[in-house]
């Protein structure tokens, strides 16, 4: 990996994780939630990951790991990486207390019901370590998606993007309660995106020396492991929600529909 080949994936993967900073400034800015929106761009975001996991990224470590091992053994080590990289984002989430784990869809309606709380200072600022810890995994995903197909990296940093500006939402609710103070609250949803990137910056350290096809074919499985549970776990629950079932379910038929015109117009 050149470093001319690393910079715009990290780009893709910084502008991703500073999309929490769109969903702050819509709890801000805007005066009520558009819920169908929402809802539709959340399940759009999980059709899309949804769509590439199984049919691209899968696909695409079978066939390298396949061609290192051999068809019964690539088949093996894809379908292992692909759980482990599930057990990897299952145990994430289940270190992050429940209490808060920023998975509850947020309105922007609530920015004028809640008085100011400074005991609400601490769930803010959980949700937005909570929501850093979850957008590791995601940096390291759309990083080692782009470095080895760019049009695919693309496709998952617009998706996990999408799927980011909730969880601004989610961080500058309570920290605004808290403290009155709509820059810091700013400022703490910005931060909780930036770890993304760190991921993208410690996947390029750490992996690149080591980089073979048969560890990029498990990590290509794993991010589908991990896409997959996003989706499932934090994206249509989330979408369903905001009140909007059928819409939600719309979303992931056009997102599905959006990746697949996208492979095929690519290839």
């Amino acid at each position: 990996m050149e470093e001319h080949n690393i910079l715009i994936p990290l780009l893709l993967t910084l502008g991703a994780g500073l999309a929490t900073g769109i969903g702050s400034a819509i709890a801000f800015f805007a005066k009520r939630t558009n819920k169908r929106l929402l809802s539709f761009s959340l399940g759009l975001s999980g059709g899309v990951m949804i769509y590439v996991s199984f049919v691209e990224l899968f696909q695409q470590a079978n066939t390298t790991l396949s061609a290192e091992w051999g068809a019964h053994t690539g088949v093996i080590v894809t379908v292992a990486s692909f759980f482990a990289g599930i057990l990897l984002i299952g145990v994430i989430d289940r270190l992050v207390p429940s209490i808060e784990n920023p998975h509850e869809a947020h309105r922007v309606e609530e920015m004028d019901h809640q008085p100011h709380n400074p005991r609400l200072m601490r769930m803010g600022v959980m949700t937005a370590l909570a929501i850093g810890i979850h957008n590791f995994p995601e940096g390291i995903a759309t990083f080692t998606s782009a470095v080895d197909n760019m049009a695919l990296g693309v496709a998952i940093a617009v998706a996990i993007a999408i799927h980011n500006i909730p969880e601004g939402i989610a961080v500058s609710i309570p920290i605004y309660y808290a403290t009155g103070d709509r820059r810091k609250a700013f400022r703490l949803s910005l931060l909780s995106g930036l770890a993304e990137p760190v991921g993208a910056i410690l996947a390029w350290l750490v992996l690149t020396p080591f980089m073979t096809p048969t560890l990029m074919g498990c990590i290509l499985s794993g991010v589908a492991g991990i896409m997959v549970f996003i989706s499932i776990d934090e994206l249509l629950p989330a979408a369903r929600e905001y009140g909007e079932a059928h819409i939600s379910i719309y979303g992931v038929v056009a997102g599905m529909a959006l990746m697949a015109v996208s492979l095929i117009l690519l290839a």
